[in-house]
């Protein structure tokens, strides 16, 4: 059974900071890129952010850049993403999704196979 769960949502005020955590179980996470996709309510599903197997990041929309960072623990078989400096307009629910693949690919949902639940992310003062 494979299996992506997210944690870390919550809620906090304008310029703070959290961490959202996807662990996978039923495979090892390493071998494939992870993506992280959010939906904020009324809104479409978008790409946020993206890590390859070999580390490197690709930031989907010009909104988190400077202020979202991906990072692998590979001994915890998690992906993170640190969020810093959040707005309001990031208020949303954060879904990670495996492509199957090492590389990133398109921020298309259609190209990510695997996803998890979500967890919700409420930016407000």
């Amino acid at each position: 059974q494979l299996q992506l769960v997210e944690s870390g949502g919550g809620l906090v005020q304008p310029g703070g900071s959290l961490r959202l955590s996807c662990v996978a179980s039923g495979f090892t996470l390493d071998y494939y890129a992870i993506g992280w996709f959010r939906q904020a309510p009324g809104k479409e599903r978008e790409g946020v952010s993206c890590i390859s197997t070999s580390g490197d990041t690709t930031n989907y929309v010009d909104s988190v850049k400077g202020r979202f960072t991906l990072s692998r623990d590979s001994a915890k078989n998690t992906v993170y993403l640190q969020m810093n400096s959040l707005k309001p307009e990031d208020t949303a629910v954060y879904y990670c999704a495996a492509p199957y693949t090492t590389t990133c690919p398109p921020p298309r949902g259609v190209d990510f196979g695997h996803w998890g639940q979500g967890t919700q992310v409420t930016v407000s003062s």
